[in-house]
């Protein structure tokens, strides 16, 4: 992919000349004479055939289609500030599950330093609430979602943008995979050891009913959901309340106890070894603010006004995260929980605390089943965020554009099976081990939230003249960004040697992915526009064209926004039929992607835009002499649309032979594919099934390395 592109064309000093060495015609005048009559019979007749077993059973998992024309849609996919926290909080809220089990088992292995707990808790809260402080600003400022993504691209650069947007894939599939392991093993804990070799097949199906789940819609997914997140918050509510309640008379104790340890700390590691066993859990623990990102990046799914609905949504979150992650670090403590091998801390903090009685064991199993439900559901932050960061990128040609394109379920097809298929691997790879995952993850959403914290902070400094209060908000970006970075750098050098490398280099060579996929649209993207400025001068016909003509010979040629694609295949086939074909319709259809599908005036707004682009190929095939007429709609799968414009255009004027353009290598690549759409070839392949004839004309690219 590291291949510059040309276009090959015959570019004379003369317009007229132009036309004329445009290639060689594929197939003789005398083939156009087919059967109308027949070919009519073959689209209107009712095959009565029904539909295929494969979309039978798609209908039914999936759902029916929905119509984006639909002024409702919006809202009816759209989330109130409850329900998208539990889509986006479940990341958050779940993490409790792991996050402070590490950062207790860190003090243990460094030593007898349990005692820090206390200031691990008060740590852990001011974190959560500074993070989401941070980001509540940063929601109003980008009310359109995006995320750090967004944020580092608008304020820092495209270069930082990248790495943040590969950063938030990498670890959106961390997320993904760590919930579902850590899932599992929260589930397992209530069965025998030897059982656990189950858990990886569990985890798979799980993983496979999620990807169903979010290609049928996030609403949807969320809805089926909620149970669990209720659940979970009432059982650990009475789980952390009632073990401060009961053992509220062990304060003094446990007061003495974290003096005590001060004190033999000071004695034996001094003030220094401390502050590294502190550091070490705390960094270690990092997992457990993941989830805080994803209220920004998730705004476009949110009910209007939608800064309002965000801000609510992440004060719930950081609530309930910081009430959760710091209760359980102080239960802990009070009980005085210890690993146990083939359980959970949390399912040891649960036993001792629920007790041998037959409603304490049903207490344990509700507990802790659903604990390790909505790490499963936790995954959804995932499956909801990173396709949309995919969609964002793909918008801006860092990724194949097919990652904006949206499913007839209006959701992001490709992007969900891609991390989903990513997450897959990646739990085969590591066994489902949480403490193997756990080393990769919280890397990457540090970088991104230190280049979102440092974005903001130049946002501020840089409107410092415009905005009276600045130095205030600048404080909480500031020290936003030096909490964040002071996290990443330890939390790399703390887990580098120990397998974190693998992070940084997979985040690595995306961004290097990225930068290639760009590279290539962009030097496409200069030689068409090249190439379009030389047939600006193209020579008026003697006779000017108007309305087409039903009777006479026409030309349908599919095109997309004006550019050197459509002119030259307009020229193409002035060159190959001379004289023969009196009209020339223009099909477009505005393909509705993540881009544009955030509400009903953006989807007007494509149209018009479309519209007006079409307008200059009719513009200029009547000043060449065509009759020449338009046909613009809009659609989420354009192929299919094309199609069915194209069989009616068919009945309405039966001498018609249709065209599309398309760019073509003399060494065709895999990734070509990847990067360019087949909608030619597939209308093609529909309507010659239909006994329509079509040709693609190629557009030759000449490759030339760098």
């Amino acid at each position: 992919m590291g291949a510059r592109g040309r276009i090959a064309h015959n570019g004379t000093s003369g317009a007229r000349e132009r036309i004329d060495q445009i290639a060689p015609p594929a197939r003789p005048v005398s083939h156009l004479h087919h059967s109308p009559t027949r070919i009519m019979a073959d689209i209107v007749a009712p095959s009565g055939a029904h539909p295929g077993l494969w979309l039978r059973l798609r209908r039914r998992v999936l759902g029916p289609p929905r119509d984006f024309r639909d002024p409702r849609v919006f809202h009816k996919m759209s989330l109130v500030a409850f329900l998208a926290w539990v889509g986006l909080g479940a990341d958050g809220l779940s993490s409790s599950s792991y996050g402070p089990e590490q950062c207790f088992l860190a003090l243990s292995e460094r030593g007898d330093f349990a005692f820090l707990a206390v200031f691990l808790a008060l740590a852990t809260a001011g974190t959560v609430f500074l993070i989401s402080y941070a980001y509540s600003r940063i929601i109003e400022h980008f009310p359109s979602g995006g995320g750090g993504y967004l944020v580092a691209t608008r304020l820092l650069g495209d270069g930082a943008g990248v790495v943040s947007g590969c950063a938030l894939l990498v670890d959106y599939v961390l997320t993904i995979v760590t919930s579902v392991a850590a899932g599992g093993e929260a589930l397992f804990s209530l069965l025998p050891v030897h059982l656990h070799r189950f858990a990886l097949p569990l985890d798979l199906a799980v993983l496979g009913i999620l990807i169903a789940l979010n290609l049928r819609g996030v609403k949807e997914s969320v809805t089926a959901l909620l149970p669990i997140f209720l659940v979970f918050l009432v059982t650990h509510l009475v789980l952390i309340v009632g073990g401060l309640a009961t053992h509220a008379g062990r304060a003094g104790e446990v007061v003495r106890g974290v003096s005590g340890g001060l004190d033999r700390g000071l004695a034996t590691v001094g003030a220094g070894g401390l502050f590294l066993a502190f550091l070490s859990a705390y960094s270690r623990g990092g997992g457990t603010y993941t989830g805080i990102e994803a209220v920004s990046n998730g705004l476009q799914i949110m009910r209007e006004p939608r800064v309002q609905t965000g801000k609510r949504t992440m004060a719930y979150m950081a609530a309930s995260l910081a009430f959760t992650a710091t209760g359980i670090l102080l239960c802990y403590l009070l009980f005085a929980v210890r690993p146990v091998e083939g359980r959970t801390m949390n399912a040891v903090l649960v036993e001792a605390f629920a007790g041998p009685s037959p409603l304490g064991r049903g207490f344990v199993f509700l507990t802790l089943a659903s604990e390790g439900a909505l790490l499963y559901v936790a995954a959804q932050t995932g499956f909801i965020d990173g396709p949309r960061v995919m969609a964002n990128m793909a918008v801006d040609s860092w990724l194949p554009h097919r990652f904006a394109s949206l499913s007839d379920r209006l959701t992001t097809q490709d992007g969900v099976l891609l991390l989903g298929g990513a997450a897959v691997g990646l739990l085969l790879a590591t066994s489902a081990s949480v403490e193997k995952l756990v080393v990769l993850y919280a890397i990457n959403v540090f970088l991104t939230f230190s280049l979102s914290q440092l974005g903001m902070c130049r946002f501020w400094w840089t409107g410092r003249r415009e905005h009276a209060g600045w130095w205030r908000h600048i404080g909480i970006h500031a020290a936003g960004f030096v909490l964040c970075a002071a996290i990443l750098v330890v939390t790399v050098v703390e887990k580098f040697a120990q397998g974190a490398w693998l992070t940084v280099v997979i985040t690595g060579a995306t961004v290097a992915l990225c930068v290639s996929v760009r590279a290539h649209y962009r030097a496409i993207r200069r030689t068409l526009e090249v190439l379009r400025a030389e047939f600006e001068d193209l020579p008026s016909h003697d006779r000017h064209g108007g309305e087409p003509d039903p009777s006479e010979p026409t030309a349908v040629l599919l095109v997309r926004e004006y550019g050197a694609v459509g002119v030259h295949a307009m020229l193409w086939i002035a060159r190959a039929f001379p004289g023969y074909f009196k009209n020339l319709i223009f099909v477009c259809v505005a393909v509705v992607d993540s881009g544009s599908f955030k509400g009903r005036s953006e989807v007007e707004g494509l149209l018009a835009r479309t519209t007006a682009e079409t307008e200059r190929y009719v513009a200029l095939a009547r000043r060449l002499g065509w009759n020449a007429g338009k046909h613009v709609s809009a659609a989420v799968d354009g192929a299919d649309e094309a199609t069915r414009v194209c069989l009616t255009l068919a009945q309405q004027y039966p001498r018609t032979v249709f065209f599309a353009g398309r760019l073509i290598w003399r060494r065709e690549r895999f990734y070509h594919r990847i990067l360019h759409n087949q909608t030619a070839f597939q209308v093609q392949n529909r309507l010659q099934w239909k006994g329509l004839p079509m040709t693609v004309l190629p557009l030759r690219v000449v490759e030339r390395r760098a």
